[in-house]
């Protein structure tokens, strides 16, 4: 039976002994081995590549400061209660993003949306981790290979930070090229570009594969896989260290950054609000997506973690944790990166604007161009890029755990419990072969195209479809009674409010606007073709679709006459939703078959007084099935 599989209550809470089966395979699943573990991992979740490579390029496209007031209204309004409804989800079942759906089976194609996702950025997110893994080997030298510009790949356009001994006839050729080109690179975008990537000219040109990047990810699967081997028992004790870690590295580059020529010129850009583009619709729905992107929403990974979950842990605190983390931890990397480009800028003598690559060329040109700088500069690109790589991992294990928990729970039987390291061994193969083609000329190229439309706005409709299920559908009193079973009172008001009306409605206005204002993508000077933007399409599709296609699929094969029926059956609750372990089931979950002693058997000694006050918690509910309310009078 589906409540066999789900994972199991501490072995200390003791069992009785007719509970024996059920308690051995509930602890198969697994569970934290504490909170400050879950806690821990969510963060690294939550607090990714994109808080370095995303967050401050978005601030800096969508008008410095003035970013900042949609990013912090989409996170208390939409950001916060989205992340608390997707932990407690997940927490209250106890099953990854598929078993939840038994809440209306009819809507489980948000959980295969979620899965489709999930692969999409675990795909393109170990290649970015593969290429941090590079610059962190390559950074084992004397003096790292993009400090100047005498090496093979350079161009004559080519001006290092450090090439200081420059006369004043060459300073005068600076000033007259960059009046007439403006083609000034850095030692360092040229090593990205031209080495490292050796990019091609077109996204249909794959060109040859980097064998270097092609190793490097090899090796970021391995890691990866390792870490998970045995599920959240492994990830939950390596989080120690990679969700804390990076923080280290933050504020030491932070120290260093603000002590630089030009850095204070970097952070006013960062901060200085250029009010006009607020009314972009482009800013807000950059802010949405940046949120989803950030925490998590909508990838399933919440959802799964949370199910490892005790099912008392007080998950409305941990939301409000994770979520203000995450958001203060991007806003600190936006002050280090921005001290580093106003730097930059300042040596370059050009406007801030001007020095920064987009997406993960920022962290693989602006920054390392920076640690040149430092004494015993190879010190700090280890560091930096160990930092990244922590960063990177700490997302990665949750999308590949997130994949692998939905596999299991939802084949349920003995044997794929026992072989979950195969499941796992398999979807990191799996990873591995679909990243090859990211790590060839053109990779980079296709890397962005997953990342602008496989990962954006299909998260805000399967957040969206998800929000209208649970509230509207499955209905939000009867939700909000089971928070209040699960965490001993009721969504505070303003969540409540935020789940009925506000989320959903912020979420729509996004999707509206979006299709308002879309442009399509670009990389620096090169514009992507048609063909290349319909498959960018065809991503961002796919992950939706599953939504309607399995509901039509569940209204067919549902019991009914007319089709009002068949709706009704497919969108109401499978008798097995509901709290996963037997002693949590009270209230309207309790079992039908009432008087047969064994159930008391089962119910009673495990925590007398607990099952009393949820009994008395359950009380209101005694109406909606009469077998509950004489278990509860009994108890």
């Amino acid at each position: 039976s589906p409540i066999d599989t789900s994972h199991g209550i501490s072995p200390q809470n003791g069992a009785v002994p007719g509970e024996q089966g059920k308690q051995e395979k509930s602890v198969k699943r697994g569970n934290w081995g504490n909170q400050i573990e879950f806690v821990l991992t969510s963060v690294g979740y939550a607090v990714g590549l994109g808080n370095v490579w995303r967050f401050p390029y978005l601030c800096y496209r969508n008008g410095g400061g003035a970013f900042m007031f949609p990013y912090f209204i989409m996170l208390v309004f939409c950001g916060i209660p989205l992340f608390f409804m997707e932990l407690s989800f997940g927490q209250f079942a106890s099953q990854g993003c598929l078993g939840v759906w038994r809440v209306s089976p009819m809507f489980k194609g948000v959980g295969y949306g979620m899965m489709v996702v999930s692969t999409y950025i675990g795909i393109y997110y170990n290649v970015v981790i593969c290429i941090a893994f590079y610059y962190f080997f390559v950074s084992m030298t004397r003096v790292l290979p993009w400090t100047y510009c005498s090496n093979p790949w350079n161009t004559p356009d080519c001006v290092g930070v450090l090439d200081g001994n420059l006369s004043s006839r060459a300073a005068l050729n600076i000033t007259q090229l960059l009046n007439t080109t403006q083609k000034r690179t850095s030692p360092s975008e040229e090593y990205w570009r031209r080495y490292v990537l050796n990019l091609s000219d077109d996204i249909g040109n794959l060109g040859e594969v980097r064998l270097p990047l092609l190793g490097c990810l090899g090796v970021s699967w391995v890691v990866v896989f390792l870490c998970l081997i045995k599920g959240v028992k492994s990830s939950g004790k390596v989080v120690y260290f990679t969700a804390t870690f990076p923080y280290v590295v933050l504020t030491i580059l932070f120290v260093r950054g603000i002590t630089l020529e030009g850095a204070v010129t970097g952070i006013m850009y960062y901060l200085t609000p250029q009010w006009d583009k607020i009314l972009n619709a482009k800013v807000w729905g950059d802010a949405a997506s940046q949120i989803f992107y950030s925490l998590g929403c909508a990838w399933g990974g919440l959802i799964t973690m949370a199910s490892y979950n005790k099912f008392n842990n007080n998950c409305y605190r941990d939301s409000i944790i994770i979520s203000i983390t995450n958001c203060a931890t991007s806003v600190y990397a936006g002050f280090v990166i921005f001290s580093i480009l106003g730097f930059m800028a300042n040596h370059l003598g050009v406007d801030v604007s001007k020095v920064a690559d987009h997406g993960p060329g920022l962290a693989f040109v602006a920054y390392p161009e920076a640690l040149t700088l430092l004494p015993i500069s190879p010190l700090w690109s280890i560091l930096f890029f160990f930092m990244l790589i922590l960063l990177g991992l700490g997302t990665q294990f949750c999308l590949l755990e997130t994949l692998v928990t939905a596999i299991v729970d939802e084949v349920g039987n003995e044997w794929i419990i026992r072989k979950k390291t195969f499941v796992t061994l398999g979807v990191a193969v799996a990873g591995f072969l679909l990243g090859v083609p990211l790590t060839t000329q053109a990779g980079i190229y296709w890397l962005l195209l997953m990342d602008n439309y496989a990962a954006s706005f299909s998260l805000v409709v399967i957040s969206c479809i998800m929000c209208v299920a649970i509230m509207y559908i499955y209905g939000h009193r009867n939700y909000f009674k089971d928070i209040e079973m699960m965490l001993g009172f009721p969504p505070p008001l303003f969540f409540q409010i935020c789940w009925r009306f506000i989320s959903p409605a912020i979420i729509f206005f996004i999707l509206v606007f979006t299709v308002i204002q879309y442009r399509p993508i670009s990389y620096n000077e090169y514009v992507y073709p048609t063909w290349a933007i319909s498959i960018g399409f065809l991503m961002a599709l796919s992950s939706v679709i599953c939504i309607p296609i399995y509901a039509i699929y569940k209204v067919c094969r549902s019991e009914g006459d007319t089709l009002l029926e068949r709706l009704k059956n497919a969108t109401k609750a499978s008798k097995d939703w509901g709290p996963a372990l037997p002693e949590h089931r009270s209230g309207r979950y309790a079992p039908a078959f009432s008087p047969s002693t064994e159930s008391h058997l089962e119910v009673q000694p495990l925590q007398p007084e607990k099952g009393q006050s949820e009994a008395a918690a359950a009380s209101p509910v005694q109406g909606s099935n009469g077998s509950a309310h004489s278990q509860d009078s009994r108890l």
